[in-house]
């Protein structure tokens, strides 16, 4: 049924959307580390890539049209999938001024995460208006599906 790739699109998108907002809390978690475990130095900010899916599976639909046979019902469904989730080298370090610390060098400067507090939550909005739009349109499939198996009766 057709209704199943629509199904698997939108899932992709909740689940993408679900994992970015655990990638941005951990970021948000540890806005403060100033070591890591392998005591690398401060905690890197995390940050997370998609790609697309198109929806098209070539392979088998070319060698299904040369045998003459039927590909129907293993279409691949589009959507979002993710591909990496990768620390942000490219942001300095920040730099604050604090001799207590134990993390602080000789001249009493310690380097925090390169995480900003305010594109953190940025990011955690637009993951929430994606995520809500994907409940959107599964609220939407799910009403099409009802009313398309109320006129078999």
């Amino acid at each position: 049924m057709a209704f199943l790739g629509t199904m698997n699109i939108v899932g992709s998108g909740l689940t993408a959307q679900q994992l970015r907002m655990d990638v941005i809390s951990e970021n948000i978690t540890n806005i403060n580390t100033t070591r890591t475990e392998n005591g690398d130095g401060p905690y890197r900010r995390k940050t997370i890539t998609f790609v697309a899916e198109s929806g098209k599976d070539q392979f088998r639909m070319i060698m299904a049209r040369l045998s003459g046979a039927s590909n129907r019902g293993y279409e691949k469904a589009g959507g979002v999938r993710v591909v990496e989730i990768g620390e942000d080298t490219d942001a300095p370090f920040q730099i604050a001024y604090d001799p207590t610390h134990p993390d602080a060098d000789e001249d009493g400067y310690l380097q925090l995460p390169n995480i900003t507090l305010v594109k953190e939550i940025t990011d955690a909005m637009a993951a929430t208006q994606a995520y809500s739009a994907n409940v959107t349109a599964f609220n939407t499939l799910k009403t099409v599906v009802s009313r398309g198996l109320e006129i078999g009766r």
